[in-house]
């Protein structure tokens, strides 16, 4: 039986860096960025109706969506954003819900769902049996992604101001993961988060055992007494 965790954070709050604590686990990892980047390539739906509707000023030389002009686009203009949202989001759900139920078929104990949008969207959270959070303050999420992506302070804080804030979505989710302090901080929580989602899965396993050998055991007496019933006539 598979535990499905829904992964967020905010932009630069170090989402990232617990998606490589979980892999360390084995955990399989259903990323939602590298699923978006793989439905705008050249040739696809989202990549041709994105080329219409914003021109050939987001198409780098090699043909290919250039990201970054695209993004200081839509993240200066609300309209925009939404615009391109309509176009990918319902693409990137499609291939989420298709890996993650692959990989629940397939018998994959932890299956981590990481999705940016989680709770802005909430069109994953039905799959998701508890959800987790990275959280940082916000002088050090605009620091990182003044750093990580070489933008401007005004640029910075409207990518972060487009996205629901942290302290709003660690109040929606089972688990919050600080990322303020250290690495090693952030490590020692992890472990602690590890060991509850592992209780969890074994809790959600016995009951469904129990809830099938009840099903099997309430079967055979429902066969017994049609058979007996059958007998006597």
């Amino acid at each position: 039986m598979s535990l499905v965790i829904g992964l967020t954070g905010g932009i630069a709050s170090g989402k990232s860096t617990v998606v490589e604590l979980f892999k360390r686990k084995n955990a399989t990892v259903v990323d939602a960025d590298v699923i978006a980047r793989k439905v705008v390539e050249p040739g696809t739906f989202a990549y041709n109706r994105i080329v219409r509707e914003f021109g050939t000023q987001v198409v780098g030389a090699d043909g290919k969506l250039n990201r970054v002009q695209l993004g200081r686009l839509v993240f200066q203009d609300e309209t925009k954003r939404r615009q391109l949202n309509r176009i990918t989001h319902p693409w990137i759900i499609f291939y989420m819900v298709r890996d993650c139920v692959i990989n629940v078929l397939m018998g994959r104990p932890f299956v981590v769902l990481d999705v940016p949008l989680l709770f802005e969207t909430k069109r994953l959270l039905w799959l998701c049996s508890v959800t987790v959070v990275v959280v940082c303050n916000r002088e050090q999420q605009i620091e990182r992604l003044e750093r990580r992506n070489q933008l401007s302070q005004e640029e910075a804080l409207q990518r972060i101001n487009s996205q629901m804030s942290l302290q709003e979505k660690a109040s929606m989710a089972h688990f919050v993961l600080d990322n303020s302090g250290t690495l090693t901080s952030l490590e020692e929580q992890f472990e602690h988060l590890w060991q509850q989602l592992q209780c969890i899965r074994k809790r959600r396993l016995f009951r469904y055992k129990l809830l099938g050998t009840s099903c099997f055991v309430i079967g055979i007496c429902l066969i017994r007494t049609i058979f007996t019933s059958f007998l006597k006539q």
